[in-house]
């Protein structure tokens, strides 16, 4: 079953991510280096299991965003290399942390890690990738860049609890759903943005505008996933469409066609969800957020939150840098396509 999921505007030319790319192509080589280099460990399995989802060939965003954000405001040094590597260490261990949650078989399309090394190994090696990070913003020494990733680290664990105690309950309400992605997701991209005005000692000003446009462009990129899950095709995803549901997740797109449905409808969703009854269902649960126009509405959402992140930057001065992280906002959001 196709779903189409209609944006507020289309426009001749798909956003890309190739600008951003292009612009930290040298920086983002010598955070590839850093990263095999600080992934290394006299313990064999440990740089196995940290190669295997290293290298499976995510856009690393986050750390292009640091890099980005230190040059935006004319950083000349390499402790945003450090930093960068930080940012996509502590994303590459809560991805090895998450699976073992989740319980997922895939990530990107390949095995996971806890498919083929076991649960304890991912977690006990998301833990080394951890401290990793910390032991590089140490040698950055700024305690305002340690601060904000540490406090980042905090809050992506309370997310991950969170989210447990809301799992397969369909009572979950939006606010709910909002703040296990703010804690989760969107809190990494924020501290990521908000690093590189801080090593270039930017001013508070400048933190508060990348912090913004950090947390803004991270909550319209989880919504996007979310929809993606139901509306999207399995090469773009990286794994089924409808894992989501198989595994009984509870994101926006099934929250409000459960709020919005009929009694029987709602009950459906319980025994799916709650009772984890989803078997061969999938079509019936794209049927229903068809019918109410969910994935269009999360969307929207996502659609919300990217002018939130595109506000943020437009007091800044007008230079590549901030024309190519305007343009991440419209990827984010465009994916959807």
């Amino acid at each position: 079953m196709g779903v189409v999921i209609p944006l507020e505007e289309s426009k001749n030319k798909l956003a890309s991510i190739k600008p951003l790319v292009d612009l930290t192509r040298a920086d983002m080589e010598r955070v590839n280096q850093l990263i095999l280099s600080k992934a290394g460990s006299d313990v064999q399995m440990i740089p196995e299991v940290a190669n295997h989802l290293i290298s499976s060939g995510g856009k690393r965003l986050r750390p292009m965003l640091t890099l980005a954000a230190a040059s935006l405001f004319d950083y000349r040094g390499e402790n945003h290399v450090k930093l960068a590597t930080s940012v996509e260490f502590m994303h590459t261990a809560t991805l090895l942390h998450d699976d073992v949650v989740d319980e997922s078989d895939l990530r990107r399309g390949k095995s996971t890690a806890r498919m083929i090394w076991g649960n304890q190994a991912s977690v006990l090696v998301g833990d080394f990738l951890l401290g990793q990070a910390f032991r590089m913003m140490v040698d950055v020494g700024s305690l305002d860049a340690l601060d904000v990733l540490s406090s980042a680290a905090c809050v992506i664990a309370e997310g991950e609890v969170l989210q447990l105690s809301v799992a397969k309950n369909m009572e979950t309400t939006e606010d709910d759903y909002l703040s296990v992605i703010r804690a989760k997701t969107a809190a990494l991209f924020a501290a990521a943005a908000e690093v590189g005005p801080i090593v270039a000692e930017a001013g508070r000003s400048g933190r508060n505008a990348l912090k913004s446009y950090g947390m803004n462009l991270g909550l319209a990129f989880q919504l996007v996933d979310d929809a993606l899950d139901y509306g999207g095709k399995a090469a773009d995803l990286g794994k089924n469409v409808g894992d989501d549901f198989r595994e009984g997740k509870i994101t926006l797109p099934v929250i409000l066609a459960y709020r919005r449905g009929t009694e029987d409808e709602r009950a459906f969703w319980r025994d799916a969800i709650e009772a984890g009854n989803s078997g061969a269902n999938l079509e019936k649960a794209l049927g229903l957020i068809t019918k109410y126009g969910t994935l269009a509405d999360t969307i929207g959402r996502a659609v919300h939150y990217g002018t939130i992140a595109r506000d943020a930057l437009a007091p800044l001065p007008d230079t590549v840098w901030k024309s190519a992280l305007m343009e991440v906002i419209d990827f984010c959001i465009e994916r959807v396509n």
